[in-house]
């Protein structure tokens, strides 16, 4: 498992944070895939986002509860931008600019018919560093998810 943080300030006063997690699972991108994709079995597995209402399809509005590792619950709304069969599920919103935020679960073929998770998150804008988001804790939020969804899919082969 390999996670990765970055916090850029740039000049102009706009703030970037990026996390970039990685996990590979003993299980084709099909069975993560399914998992991932059924937005009301996230209660039942998922330590991270306890609970995400909306239709799984692309601009869909959601309503995501988030639990933090540090012991804060958020609710965040944003949208479902993309999604592709098997490979990728990116929600995400806000203002350009000002604070918008891009998550994204990239699913990449691993070796002997494994699965790359690759679950990055982007926030940029200008409220950005004003806004309560500990990279680490988040960071440790997805690792909690991404190895839940590890033994989820693996305990079903």
């Amino acid at each position: 498992m390999f996670t990765f943080v970055l916090l850029t300030v740039l000049s102009a006063g706009c703030t970037n944070i990026s996390i970039r997690t990685v996990v590979e699972i003993d299980a084709p991108k099909e069975q993560v895939y399914a998992v991932l994709a059924d937005l009301d079995s996230y209660p039942k597995w998922n330590p991270y986002h306890r609970k995400v209402e909306g239709t799984f399809e692309e601009g869909a509005k959601l309503k995501i509860h988030v639990s933090r590792p540090d012991g804060k619950e958020v609710e965040v709304p944003p949208h479902m931008m993309r999604i592709v069969e098997n490979e990728e599920i990116t929600w995400g919103g806000g203002i350009k600019g000002i604070f918008y935020g891009v998550h994204t679960f990239r699913l990449q073929p691993g070796g002997n018919g494994k699965t790359v998770l690759r679950h990055n998150e982007d926030f940029s804008g200008v409220a950005v560093g004003f806004a309560d988001l500990p990279p680490d804790v988040i960071a440790e939020g997805y690792h909690q998810m991404n190895m839940a969804l590890k033994a989820l899919v693996e305990s079903k082969k």
